[in-house]
């Protein structure tokens, strides 16, 4: 016998015959006497349970069947035409995606509510999105309107009270009293607005009640009440009992053609001579006399100092430095540094001549020693380290200088002249001979032929005048 399943308004869902299982809904419905239905079953419950949980709306829904969109984490309702969220408020720090009208979003960053109204056009509406409440963010802090309720001896006094970032501003009330608790910056409360005390709040504004000041008294009614005439004007000339503060970057302007301003930018001051090619000068008394230690050139840039100048810390001149009086320049300091910072390179001290071939006294830095000369030919300056008593190791490198023994080593010595004639009878002389003189000696004492051997000579050994000299073997 066929199944009828109904529907609950008594409407025909489908019939199902013997046997057999249907799927026209979104769940199996089974015959009588379908094998094997137990497990069906249970996943129809399973299904119910889950509230048919998935990315995808039932394929084949009945009005009022309930979905579990898991892309957004809501329950959706089928109306017949297509599945609507079922209400409630969504969570997160970024609005839901795919809103229907009505729907509620709390804002989890800034903590506020919002309604999804699809209408742009209100400036509290973020892509139809339109704020509830509260009017500040969680980061904001309690700021707007707040009505509360005071305690005084009169009895509890409700008032509107303005935050700012969490701090209360002004009470508007409605009379005068003050309260039994302790309300910072505010000892007391009058009929209107009051403002914190412990703020030093002001209205500002045009009042036009107060347009015009009677500056006909300088008594000041109060310690907060000050009369119209202590008031600076800017018609006339007048002076200040105290200090002038210009709590602004543009500063001040001098000058029926604003010719000087004092400005800030970035915490950074300058002081301006505006008119072009005019001067700015700095004057004292002294002793009467008027001196301008100080001249700016507005036509050329250049700089007039008058008078001795005292630097405490470095002078940096990245132009050349000259010195126009006649007198020797003087420095205390026992020593004069240059090319400071400036790498390995040549540095050291020019005298300018009259021509072209100046004087250097430099350092070498490619020889790492110090050099002098003038019109581009310079040599090494020796110093004591650089001598050498060995000439014949140190050719052509070092100048010589003899041991502490008085020793001194050369490859070979010549004299500018050949000398007179060696004294057989001077014993005491230090002078060095030369080849000539120990030549001439030998010509005394016989030929131009000397022998040295171990032997004595024989008769026909060398000619007259010959000189025989016998060592031992």
């Amino acid at each position: 016998m066929a199944y009828t399943i109904n529907k609950t308004d008594g409407g025909t869902v489908v019939t199902i015959t013997d046997g057999t299982v249907d799927n026209t809904t979104s769940l199996k419905l089974f015959g009588k006497s379908y094998s094997g239905f137990g497990e069906g079953l249970n996943e129809n419950l399973v299904k119910l349970l889950e509230n048919s949980a998935g990315t995808g709306a039932p394929s084949a829904p009945l009005r009022g069947e309930l979905w579990f969109d898991t892309n957004t984490n809501q329950i959706k309702v089928y109306d017949g035409t297509s599945f609507k969220p079922t209400g409630g408020s969504k969570t997160g720090n970024t609005a839901p995606s795919s809103p229907s009208v009505g729907d509620l979003w709390t804002n989890t960053d800034d903590d506020q509510v919002f309604v999804y109204t699809g209408d742009t056009r209100s400036h509290q509406s973020t892509n139809g999105w339109e704020l509830v409440g509260p009017q500040f963010t969680a980061g904001q802090t309690l700021s707007g309107w707040k009505i509360e309720t005071i305690p005084s001896s009169g009895g509890n006094k409700v008032v509107s009270s303005m935050y700012v970032g969490n701090t209360r501003v002004a009470i508007v009330s409605k009379e005068d009293f003050t309260p039994s608790s302790s309300q910072t910056g505010f000892a007391a409360i009058k009929s209107g607005m009051t403002l914190n005390s412990t703020l030093g709040a002001v209205f500002d504004g045009t009042n036009t009640q107060a347009s015009n000041i009677n500056i006909t008294g300088t008594s000041n009614p109060s310690g907060t009440l000050i009369a119209g005439g202590n008031f600076l004007r800017k018609d006339v000339a007048q002076e200040i009992a105290g200090g002038l503060t210009i709590d602004d970057d543009a500063g001040l302007t001098l000058g029926d053609d604003q010719e000087l301003t004092a400005t800030v930018t970035s915490n950074n001051v300058t002081i301006a001579q505006t008119s072009q090619d005019k001067d700015l000068s700095f004057t004292i008394n002294d002793g009467g006399v008027t001196k301008t230690p100080i001249a700016l050139t507005g036509a050329t840039g250049a700089i007039g100092l008058t008078g001795d100048v005292t630097i405490t810390g470095n002078l940096n001149v990245s132009g050349a430095y000259n010195y126009t009086s006649s007198n020797i320049v003087q420095h205390s300091d026992t020593f004069l540094k240059v090319n400071a910072g400036g790498g390995d390179v040549d540095a050291g001290l020019i005298a300018e001549t009259p021509d072209s071939d100046d004087a250097r006294l430099f350092w070498d830095a490619s020889e790492n020693h110090w050099t002098a000369g003038f019109g581009g030919t310079y040599s090494q300056i020796m110093r004591d380290t650089d001598a050498t008593a060995d000439g014949n190791a140190n050719k052509n490198t070092k100048f010589l200088r003899t041991t502490a023994a008085g020793l001194l080593t050369v490859t070979n010595i010549n004299l500018a002249a050949v000398g007179s004639a060696i004294a057989t009878t001077d014993t005491s002389s230090t002078a060095v001979p030369t080849i000539g003189q120990v030549a001439t000696f030998g010509n005394l004492w016989g030929g131009a032929t000397k022998h040295v051997s171990t032997s004595n000579p024989t008769g026909g050994d060398g000619v007259d005048g010959d000189i025989w000299f016998v060592r031992e073997a």
